[in-house]
């Protein structure tokens, strides 16, 4: 129904296979996310599931997980996809609405390690399912730094300040702009 109501539809796929059968269904594009993601969909890096994802449809692919400047929105751009999506980075925009504690952990690179050492512990799936219930919400609107979940991606490690959402455009496409016009000095 969608499809014939004009809407455009990007889902985010861990897979090829996934990719390949939302394109069948009508998407517009689809988004090849890689384990690096804060949203944590698959186990797939981003550098190997963007082209397979490039080579399996034909629809657009735009690349997520573990992309924060120029360096990630080039490679992007190299494996084939047409954009990129790009969540972590602005977490710390200025512009963001989560929380002022939120903001700090994602500044300092947090890794949760009780829920870490749960999961090296073995801990039953729904054990770490119920310590993730309502966690993005108490840390996102609550700051609340003892319950929450204060969920990012891989790339966290290289944010480092807050800017504008503006300021942040400008440096992943100029960064990227760059590197690609400084490309051919790598191929003789």
């Amino acid at each position: 129904a969608w499809v014939t109501a004009g809407i455009k539809v990007v889902p985010v796929c861990a897979s090829v296979g996934l990719a390949r059968m939302v394109e069948r269904a009508g998407a517009t594009a689809v988004v090849a996310e890689g384990g690096e993601s804060g949203g944590h969909v698959g186990d797939a890096s981003t550098m190997a599931l963007v082209p397979q994802v490039v080579d399996a449809v034909k629809i657009l692919v735009i690349a997520a997980g573990g992309i924060g400047d120029g360096r990630g929105m080039a490679a992007a751009l190299m494996l084939g996809a047409q954009g990129v999506q790009v969540g972590t980075r602005f977490l710390v925009a200025n512009e963001c609405t989560v929380s002022e504690e939120y903001k700090e952990r994602v500044l300092k690179a947090p890794f949760t390690t009780t829920f870490a050492k749960k999961e090296n512990e073995g801990a039953p799936v729904e054990e770490l399912e119920q310590m993730g219930a309502g966690a993005l919400r108490k840390a996102a609107k609550d700051g609340n730094y003892e319950e929450g979940s204060f969920m990012c991606g891989q790339i966290a490690g290289m944010v480092h300040e807050r800017q504008s959402a503006a300021e942040i455009v400008d440096d992943l496409v100029n960064g990227a702009e760059k590197l690609l016009k400084e490309a051919p000095a790598w191929v003789r």
